[in-house]
């Protein structure tokens, strides 16, 4: 996967954290939809792989109620 590709996916990983869906998507989409498919196929096991970016569990920035 390109540098490029994968600043571009932590990025909108972090905007999504921060309830920021709408810019998180102008960031990852144009980066998914350039993709050709191998690198998609890459993009595709990042994501998989990193699920918990996004919703941010288990991320030390997140927090249990109590």
């Amino acid at each position: 996967m390109r540098p490029s590709t994968l600043r571009a996916l932590n990025r909108a990983a972090e905007l999504t954290r921060q309830n920021r869906l709408t810019e998180a998507m102008l960031i990852a989409e144009p980066v998914i939809l350039t993709a050709d498919e191998y690198e998609g196929e890459e993009i595709r096991r990042w994501l998989l792989d990193h699920v918990a970016d996004f919703t941010g569990e288990n991320h030390p920035d997140s927090q249990e109620l109590p």
